[in-house]
């Protein structure tokens, strides 16, 4: 496996079902579970097996159908829990338990009533009953973003000697800036010995609005993991959003670092995704947004119809979508005008459209939008009055 490649972690159908109003039943989850392994995501975090049946029944049924991709169900620091999800994952072709405890001094004494002390015990404890039934086990340091950076490094080395494969630094809260979480990553690579027997992996929240950043951030200092969700979803303001990462590695090969993702399916996949969960993806979402493509202000639409790249860094069919907009507002010029005339069939000269764009702007100062309709009114009437 090559150094440079970052995992794409999927925690849709755990951490993005979490969104109120947004449950999943084991129909759907199985569903978009074999979507996702389409799209090339190489770990699918499909449950909490322990919390309801029917996580465990939808953890077991993805379980048995995924080939491709690891499957993964996540836990707390807790016996009963391990041995529930290895239950459910009997049937995975790449089983992944998923466990771990809280990490910072805040969630040691108030979530935990507990010490730094007990809290490595319990670490270890969970990891190496986790590596009894499975050899692939993820610990997460829960609230990394705000612990101790020492504490931090000494619970790493203790669960990767005691088995965990990866392990995961989550910025639980969404708390760190992006400089602040790659030193947290590069301490983490630079001082804990045996890290070269693990994966680190980035678990941002969006709280501030950086989990996409913050994921960068920390594949950049070593991390070779990222954890994420479709359309960026998940409880409070959300995950890191998969397309976002994934379009950021791929139009940055100066990272030098790459996923298997297929980048075509990503529009597809966030509608899917938005339509299943009954969650409407905002129109200027980065990457899928319906926006994400449009242009509105006569500035903008000039460069992109001379030169697509002027504006769009992006183009719609990397992701899947069919074409770029040009949306009329009262912010657009002669040549957006001329062309959204030009596909409608109308061939106007540059004096037929300096005259139809005062009749244009007139109509759009009245109207949030000019809709085709709109303009086939305009040059109809045009052509009648100048026959």
């Amino acid at each position: 496996m090559s150094a440079n490649k970052v995992h794409i972690f999927d925690t849709t159908l755990r951490d993005g079902e979490q969104v109120p109003g947004c449950k999943l039943n084991t129909k759907e989850k199985v569903e978009l579970a074999l979507k996702l392994e389409a799209l090339g995501v190489d770990i699918i975090e499909a449950g909490f097996p322990i919390s309801s049946p029917g996580d465990f029944e939808s953890v077991s049924q993805i379980s048995a159908v995924i080939k491709n991709a690891t499957v993964c169900g996540l836990t707390r620091a807790v016996q009963k829990d391990i041995e529930v999800a290895a239950e459910a994952l009997k049937g995975a072709t790449r089983p992944r338990i998923h466990t771990g405890i809280g990490s910072s001094d805040n969630h040691i004494k108030y979530k935990f009533n507990s010490t730094r002390e007990e809290i490595l015990e319990r670490a270890v404890a969970a990891v190496k009953l986790a590596r009894n039934f499975v050899p692939d086990v993820e610990f997460y340091a829960e609230d990394a973003g705000r612990a101790d950076l020492e504490f931090l490094a000494r619970l790493a080395e203790a669960v990767i000697a005691a088995g965990a494969t990866v392990v995961n630094v989550p910025d639980t809260t969404g708390f760190c800036l992006p400089h602040q979480y790659a030193e947290k990553m590069a301490y983490l690579v630079n001082n804990v010995k045996n890290i070269d027997k693990a994966i680190l992996s980035c678990h941002c929240h969006n709280d501030l609005g950086l989990a996409t950043a913050n994921s960068i951030a920390g594949a950049i200092a070593g991390a070779r993991q990222i954890e994420c969700t479709i359309n960026g979803i998940g409880e409070r303001a959300g995950n890191t959003s998969l397309e976002e990462v994934v379009m950021t590695i791929k139009k940055h090969p100066e990272l030098n670092l790459y996923t298997g993702i297929d980048a075509t399916q990503l529009l597809p996949m966030s509608r899917l995704v938005s339509e299943t969960m009954r969650m409407v993806v905002q129109p200027n979402k980065a990457v899928v947004g319906d926006n994400a493509f449009s242009h509105s202000s006569g500035i903008h639409q000039d460069g992109f119809l001379k030169e697509a790249t002027t504006y769009e860094i992006i183009a719609p069919e990397e992701v899947g979508a069919d074409t770029s907009k040009i949306v009329l507002t009262a912010r657009s010029g002669r040549s957006a005008l001329a062309y959204r005339f030009k596909n409608l069939g109308y061939e106007f000269n540059r004096d037929d459209v300096d005259t139809l764009y005062g009749c244009f702007l007139k109509v759009a100062d009245s109207k949030k939008e000019v809709k085709d309709e709109d303009l086939k009114a305009l040059a109809e009437t045009h052509l009648q009055v100048h026959a």
